[in-house]
């Protein structure tokens, strides 16, 4: 058999049964953020201020009332949130450290108001209020401050190729770096509530009032929190069970 014979078998194109398509990847470039020690990222109180909200209100009942009897009260939030207005840049980055921000706080209180009507016998009645409140207030000090980076665009203008004197208006470089932030977030921590509770118009002992007005003085406290990375550190090397590293 000649060697022509022996290798015309091996030379036909090979076709697959069952092709398939594939993309060629183009690579990209990888820059590796520099740590020296062990980084979580995790949420990190940044301050855990006590708030004193003051509303008055006038709460209807209806039937009208002869004597509270007992008032329960929880707050809910709507919003906590911190706007930045004063930044101290970190040396070697892009980043700032929040030193002053406003707090801005709103929510309500949830008010159920037992009473008795002027019926004998009557069963008590139940009224549930929601009374709403807002306010701000200046933070500070921070038990770690917030970290935030900004955005920034730059622009390059040209000038005329044919005439020196004069700019080009429909040639632009543009650079824009965007940074994403952590939102800063809050959550309820105590409501401590003072409160003065009277009908506007004075009844006798065993008359009715329709109309209850209400002073509240609330100290309320909320956690800031804001997601940051954290470099963590540990000691080395077994411990015995009095904590003593061992030998």
């Amino acid at each position: 058999m000649s060697d022509n014979e022996g290798t015309s078998s091996t030379n036909q194109d090979f076709a697959p049964v069952c092709p398939v398509l594939s993309t060629e990847l183009i690579p990209l470039n990888t820059t590796l953020s520099q740590s020296v020690t062990p980084t979580i990222k995790t949420p990190v109180v940044l301050a855990e201020p006590t708030l004193q909200i003051v509303v008055e209100a006038d709460i209807p009942l209806s039937p009208a009332a002869t004597e509270i009897k007992r008032v329960v009260k929880n707050v809910f939030l709507d919003q906590v949130k911190l706007v930045p207005v004063a930044f101290a840049p970190i040396d070697g980055s892009d980043f700032f450290n929040v030193t002053r921000g406003k707090l801005f706080v709103s929510g309500h209180i949830r008010k159920n108001i037992e009473y008795a009507t002027a019926d004998c016998n009557a069963p008590l009645q139940d009224r549930i209020a929601d009374v709403p409140f807002s306010g701000f207030a200046d933070l500070t000090t921070f038990l770690k401050p917030p970290v935030i980076s900004v955005s920034e665009d730059k622009k390059s203008n040209f000038l005329n190729e044919l005439n020196g004197q004069v700019p080009r208006l429909d040639k632009f470089f543009f650079q824009n770096i965007v940074n994403y932030n952590e939102q800063p977030f809050g959550e309820l921590v105590s409501a401590n509530f003072f409160e003065l509770d009277f009908s506007p118009i004075m009844a006798s002992p065993e008359g009715t009032f329709s109309t209850l007005r209400e002073k509240i003085v609330m100290d309320l406290t909320v956690k800031v929190l804001q997601t940051q990375q954290i470099g963590i550190t540990g000691a080395a090397g077994p411990t015995g069970p009095t904590g003593a590293t061992g030998a």
